[in-house]
């Protein structure tokens, strides 16, 4: 039959004469027709409860391996480079090493103090007050405040702040505070400063 005569069939047909009881007795077009559209409905059946779900694995995979591609990547630069950082270990802890024994014990806390004090009277400063404030603990080390109040020249005083900052001991200088002192024509000033020393703390990094 040509696909002519298959249309011609196809006009003459009456869709209230087809009996889906007997399907067989159908004309060929509609058959076929019939067909199609049932592999149509099947396919799109499949793919939606069955190679959709595999579509959404297949794309979670292929973003799993470009996530294990690019840790490989990483972990095979480091491996490559892993003699340098065992270098450069070995190098941090040398220069760690020598920043320990800038840190005071707690037997050299008052020789410490001596420092600072002949430090402040050799730049010519008057001693108001010195004391060890409560220490903070850290992970690695402990914190060791010293509250200084001196009183002298502005240019004494700037002399003190240089003498302390270059110990041979790590201090650092903080919460600057600079009041003029009340005097017949002086011009002397009052500073307050928080001076910090550290210590290692052992049983923070155990």
């Amino acid at each position: 039959m040509s696909i002519r005569d298959s249309l011609e069939s196809l006009r003459s047909v009456d869709l209230n004469d087809l009996d889906l009881n007997n399907v067989g007795s159908w004309p060929g077009a509609v058959k076929f027709i019939a067909g199609l559209l049932l592999l149509i409905v099947v396919l799109g059946l499949g793919y939606n409860f069955h190679l959709k779900d595999l579509q959404s694995i297949l794309e979670q995979r292929q973003q799993e391996e470009q996530t294990l591609k690019e840790q490989f990547s990483t972990k095979a630069f480091q491996a490559a480079n892993l003699e340098a950082y065992k270098e450069q270990m070995k190098e941090m802890e040398v220069s760690f090493g020598a920043l320990l024994r800038q840190l005071p014990s707690d037997t050299e806390v008052p020789g410490l103090l001596e420092d600072i004090t002949r430090t402040g009277l050799g730049s010519g400063l008057e001693f108001e007050e010195i004391k060890l404030l409560p220490e903070v603990v850290q992970q690695f080390y402990i914190e060791l405040p010293i509250e200084i109040k001196v009183t002298g020249a502005y240019h004494d005083l700037a002399t003190f702040v240089s003498g302390v900052a270059s110990l041979p001991r790590i201090v650092t200088l903080h919460d600057f505070e600079l009041t003029p002192v009340k005097s017949e024509g002086g011009s002397a000033l009052s500073m307050h400063i928080l001076a910090k020393t550290y210590r290692y703390n052992d049983k923070g990094v155990q």
